[in-house]
């Protein structure tokens, strides 16, 4: 087969892993290398200067011995096979790498004959870049779950990052719809990799050298609404995953029934504001000090409000909580306000040392008052004297139901290439 064909197919092949963006990596080249892998987002994000950067996605092979329902080139999918050879990737890489179009690699591959044999492969292709091509951009593998120690610790050695998705946040999910995997051997892939990632923190306290094993952690993938595992599920596994691992990211991927996918053919899509919903959620896990069960306890039924943010619905089912006084509160309470983000919490901790802060210094912060208006005090308002009821004030704050003008429809469609 040639090879603009396998890249057509392995290619679309890997669109369906969404974890597969990575930040923190270190990395500079050589003396007579090529390329470096700094601490930014890899794979349709953006650096610091607003830079849109992006990776070579490809599966090493579509050819696999497992059968998950809810993937598209599993065993008994009619999809149109390939497979590259190790030689094959390093020279797409190497290629696009040097016309501008990447600045990395995600490598990922079903799984050939077993874990062990499949890790070899995406070692081989990374060790040749490194090694052979003395490429010093960012490289993010694949792990397969069950592969042994070893192999991990080598792939560490080449990879910025790795990553053994999980799929599902509960044994009986993957027993109908992955029977070949079990959680027990994915989370021990895991705990390998982040014993190969401590290990080389450790030796770099000792001896000073950077760590030689991926540099930028490691992340996981689930899908949702394949099962019907709920969000407070999903949220928990998640929460507990980065308690053990430490990953830097638990990725969250809307179920969609595809071609090939006969199993969950008349499974309803899933929607993808409960994916968005879930993000949100994730973010406040990782990033402002909410836990699990704070986001999920008291929710409507067991999955998140598709019309609302999780920390907005939090706070509707939390009034005695509010409102937080900006000018004496600390950082955490101010964090639990709808509408005030990290940046402006730290900005707001700053300003109070001069002068007390007044509702128009968060307008000039561009805090949404349309949401913190409700739940905050400053030296010139008070909502008390406003104050609503939950359920008065939760229909306030219903987002409206907005009708574009014809206009505007036109030069949306244009602003997003549709015209």
């Amino acid at each position: 087969m040639e090879l603009v064909r396998k890249l057509e197919i392995l290619a679309d092949a890997a669109k369906y892993d969404a974890s597969c963006a990575s930040s923190g990596a270190h990395r500079k080249r050589r003396n007579g290398g090529i390329g470096n892998a700094e601490g930014m987002g890899i794979c349709h994000s953006y650096t610091p200067d607003g830079r849109c950067i992006s990776l070579l996605k490809l599966l090493l092979t579509n050819v696999c011995i497992w059968d998950c329902a809810y993937c598209v080139n599993r065993k008994s999918s009619s999809v149109q096979r390939a497979r590259f050879k190790p030689e094959e990737v390093v020279k797409l890489t190497m290629d696009f790498y040097k016309r501008n179009y990447i600045e990395g690699l995600f490598l990922s591959s079903g799984i050939i004959q077993n874990a062990d044999y499949t890790m070899e492969q995406l070692i081989t292709v990374a060790k040749k870049l490194r090694e052979s091509e003395s490429f010093g951009g960012y490289i993010h593998l694949k792990a397969a779950p069950g592969a042994s120690p070893e192999l991990l610790l080598e792939a560490g050695k080449y990879a910025d990052r790795l990553s053994a998705n999980i799929e599902m946040p509960v044994q009986k999910d993957l027993d109908r719809l992955a029977p070949e995997k079990t959680l027990v051997e994915i989370e021990s892939t895991m705990s390998d990799i982040k014993s190969g990632i401590d290990a080389a923190k450790n030796s770099t306290k000792r001896n000073g050298d950077a760590p030689l094993f991926a540099r930028a952690g490691q992340s996981t993938q689930m899908v949702v609404g394949a099962t019907e595992s709920s969000d407070t599920i999903i949220l928990h596994k998640a929460e507990s995953l980065y308690r053990k691992f430490d990953l830097r990211r638990v990725y969250y991927s809307a179920f969609t029934p595809i071609e090939n996918t006969n199993p969950l053919l008349s499974e309803p899509p899933t929607p993808l504001m409960r994916e968005h919903r879930l993000y949100e959620a994730d973010w406040l896990i990782r990033q402002y000090g909410f836990t699990a069960s704070e986001i999920t306890h008291g929710a409507r039924g067991e999955n998140l409000d598709l019309e609302k943010d999780p920390k907005l619905s939090w706070a509707l089912r939390h009034r005695g909580y509010f409102p937080i006084d900006v000018n004496k509160a600390s950082a955490r309470q101010l964090l639990r306000v709808p509408g005030l983000g990290a940046k402006n919490v730290a900005r707001i901790l700053k300003i109070r040392h001069y002068h007390q802060i007044k509702l128009e210094d968060l307008a000039k912060l561009r805090v949404r008052l349309s949401n913190a208006k409700w739940f905050v005090i400053t030296a010139d308002y008070n909502p008390s004297v406003y104050q609503l009821d939950a359920e008065k004030l939760e229909e306030k704050l219903k987002p409206k139901v907005f009708q574009p003008s014809l206009f505007e429809n036109l030069s949306n469609a244009a602003l997003s290439g549709e015209l």
